[in-house]
């Protein structure tokens, strides 16, 4: 097994839970052992940036120093939301942004040290879009995805700002739609895959976000899609949520899995069918063919 640091972050722990068993258990099928960074904290998103710049950069430069404090060079987070303020943080270390270096030297007096940038983030979807993992990802389907057609959705943390966070073209990244490929699902092609669903405006401005939401959801299923995949819990709670909440969706929803909720599937996973069954939005029928007998009853 490949030992892999992990940073959850705090919707793993909490409303995305589902995310979190099921990238570990999908990890683990793939061979690898994910151990949580130590003591890690909270990165701050998405309150931080919008009450305090200095803890928005303090907070995840905190984790970045104990991840470099174990020798570890490289943490994975499954977070979008986590991977976006952590690789933003480590970006404006390495730059010299003024903010960034006053958060960093703050961390002598605090952590006894500071971050010297030698660590990398990866995203676990960067992981599994990488050309061996996803030949596991097709060994490991024992079950493929087949007539499941997803519409693969990244938001805009993993692809915005394109210079801090991006692995792969902004515009039109395919590392989701490969790994949902390589299940054996049928990836649809539509152009809102990078939209932001405006999850962060959940209280301020909450009729514009169900708005955003269900220009999304609707444009996925005006492509065919019969779900859509995510592996960012903010985009998953508003999508999934929201539905209820829109007169032409409450009753003809487009279901929305996390990335490793599928892969689950395919793997054959015993644990998938009660992952898919949490969600606010009824969520197996999508998936009846791929749900052991007796476990396809509405969620």
């Amino acid at each position: 097994m490949k030992k892999l640091t992990f940073y959850p972050g705090c919707s793993l722990h909490s409303t995305a839970v589902e995310y979190d068993e099921s990238t570990r258990a999908v990890f683990e099928t793939l061979g690898y052992t994910l151990e949580e960074l130590a003591d890690w904290n909270c990165c701050g998103a998405s309150s931080a940036h919008a009450t305090d710049h200095y803890l928005s950069l303090a907070l995840p430069v905190r984790n970045l120093v104990l991840a470099e404090k174990e020798g570890v060079g490289e943490v994975a987070t499954a977070c979008a939301a986590c991977y976006n303020a952590l690789r933003k943080a480590d970006h404006a270390v390495r730059t010299g942004a003024p903010e960034a270096v006053e958060a960093n030297e703050s961390m002598v007096e605090v952590m006894g040290r500071k971050y010297g940038g030698g660590v990398k983030v990866v995203s676990t979807l960067e992981l599994l879009s990488r050309p061996e993992t996803l030949a596991a990802v097709k060994q490991k389907a024992v079950q493929p995805l087949r007539g499941l057609k997803v519409a693969p959705y990244y938001g805009c943390l993993l692809t915005r700002p394109a210079e801090a966070v991006a692995f792969e073209d902004p515009e039109q990244p395919t590392s989701l739609d490969r790994v949902l490929e390589a299940a054996g699902a049928e990836v649809v092609r539509w152009s809102w895959k990078t939209e932001c669903c405006g999850a962060s405006l959940a209280l301020s401005r909450p009729e514009l976000l169900k708005e955003l939401a269900r220009r999304i959801i609707v444009a996925a299923r005006e492509a065919g899609a019969q779900a859509i995949a995510t592996a960012c819990p903010m985009c998953h709670a508003n999508l999934d949520y929201r539905q209820s909440e829109i007169p032409e969706l409450k009753d003809n929803p487009v279901p929305v899995y996390f990335m490793t909720e599928l892969l689950g599937l395919a793997f054959g996973l015993k644990k998938a069918p009660a992952w898919v069954g949490r969600h606010l939005t009824e969520s197996r029928s999508a998936v009846r063919a791929f749900l052991p007998a007796g476990k396809a009853g509405s969620a």
